[in-house]
């Protein structure tokens, strides 16, 4: 197996971006996290304040020969809406932010290359506003939500805003989701 890689992404809610990534092919693990703030070790609590600074992001562990950065970063910009400051559908505020945060130059160079090609093509009717910034620290989310989709599918927040993300995926990038075994 190759050298395994990361990256990270803020997309809205960090339950409904870990459960899109967690369906593709090449993705080793996902963790719900922090990113983008100024205070040590915040908490979920902390965050929703808006007053850390911190995205709810994910950390994509990803097998580059399996799958690559760009293909990843196409998936990140078909689940979310990248042209609405610090909102997604019902979440509003700082922490819901679109982001990507890089972690080497080249992870720069393809992010802000991409974003340069969606807005030449006129791929969404508003400029993208996704923040590109490198990746400073990452905090681990609280392990209640680790898996949050998987462990509550029942869950009304989950059905209304990660089962339409997660079919667009299953549908938009079939040949990339993970088979059932």
């Amino acid at each position: 197996m190759s050298e395994t890689r990361l990256a990270t992404v803020g997309g809205g809610c960090f339950w409904c971006t870990e459960a899109v990534y967690k369906e593709v092919e090449g993705v080793l693990a996902v963790t719900s996290g922090y990113a983008g703030g100024h205070v040590e070790d915040p908490t979920y609590e902390a965050v929703c304040s808006g007053e850390t600074g911190h995205a709810e992001v994910v950390q994509v562990e990803y097998d580059p020969s399996v799958i690559d950065y760009p293909e990843l970063l196409a998936i990140f910009f078909t689940v979310h809406d990248p042209t609405t400051v610090d909102r997604q559908g019902p979440d509003v505020g700082s922490q819901y932010r679109s982001a990507i945060y890089y972690h080497d130059e080249e992870q720069r160079d393809i992010a802000e290359s991409y974003i340069e090609e969606l807005d030449a093509e006129d791929a969404y009717d508003d400029p993208i506003v996704t923040e590109v910034e490198p990746l400073e620290t990452f905090y681990e989310a609280e392990a209640y939500h680790q898996d949050y989709y998987e462990k509550n599918p029942g869950d009304g927040y989950c059905q209304f805003n990660a089962d339409p993300k997660i079919r667009k995926v299953r549908e938009k990038f079939a040949d990339r989701v993970k088979q059932e075994a």
